[in-house]
């Protein structure tokens, strides 16, 4: 998942260098999504070791 959100992230990032606003956006708004899922997904796979090893 973080692949993919850094993936769309340099794909903005070369949108935005050739002048291609509308689709750097895009990428930049789907980078973003991608990341806050890894986050979270993360996140909850942490919490869910923890209760885990306690049992």
């Amino acid at each position: 998942m973080l692949h993919y959100a850094v993936v769309f992230l340099i794909i903005a990032l070369v949108a935005a260098i050739f002048g291609f606003g509308g689709i750097a956006s895009g990428a930049v708004g789907i980078a973003k999504i991608l990341f806050f899922i890894f986050v979270i997904m993360a996140v909850i796979s942490f919490v869910m070791s923890l209760l885990k090893s306690k049992s």
